[in-house]
């Protein structure tokens, strides 16, 4: 697929190639997190569509070697699109993170709190550096992170919380899903589910 930019104004050809390079990066960032978060149904199909875009855009690159505008273009696109990729990833949330909270009062509060706006919860006692402590396990899916966290300010805004990454989950008790782009490939390739 070739397009000829010998009729067309340089600031067009740019902006071809700009956007392409927008389009092509924005997707391979997606593509890139859905792998890191185990999410194998729409890897395939967005790097698919982000081979064939970054083809038009070098294709048209190697066709105008001596446009300095093409070069910016190409490597503007590729800066925009990795912006572009990584604030729709924060916007769609994926994955799930395992959250940490622990503190030295009395956790029975927290724990009902947590449960009731249906987070699954663990508790254990442990021995902390100044006394024993409560230290409360949640598995929690990433666009719910802050719905839990206000839950713990509000009963023990002073409790150390941490949260990781987490891959893979199996069993537990998680809220219901509200977030339908998260599982778009569930549903698009339900037969290569794990």
């Amino acid at each position: 697929m070739s397009i000829d930019f010998g009729t067309w104004p340089i600031w067009a050809g740019a902006a071809l190639i700009f956007l392409a390079r927008v389009a092509d990066v924005t997707l391979g960032t997606l593509r890139i997190s859905f792998i890191s978060r185990g999410e194998k149904n729409l890897a395939p199909l967005i790097g698919f569509v982000e081979m064939l875009i970054w083809l038009l855009a070098i294709s048209q690159l190697v066709q105008n070697l001596t446009n300095v505008a093409y070069y910016l273009a190409y490597a503007g696109g590729f800066a925009t699109g990795v912006f572009a990729g990584l604030r729709i990833e924060e916007r769609i949330a994926l994955g799930r993170r395992m959250i940490r909270t622990i503190t030295e009062e009395d956790t029975s509060n927290l724990l009902s709190a947590l449960r009731a706006a249906g987070f699954g919860v663990t508790s254990v006692r442990g021995a902390g550096g100044s006394g024993d402590v409560s230290v409360i396990f949640s598995v929690v899916k990433r666009a719910e992170v802050r719905q839990y966290m206000e839950v713990v300010e509000a009963h023990h805004p002073e409790a150390f919380t941490s949260i990781e990454e987490v891959r893979s989950v199996h069993q537990g008790v998680f809220r219901a899903s509200r977030n339908p782009i998260a599982f778009a490939g569930r549903a698009v390739f339900p037969l290569w589910r794990k």
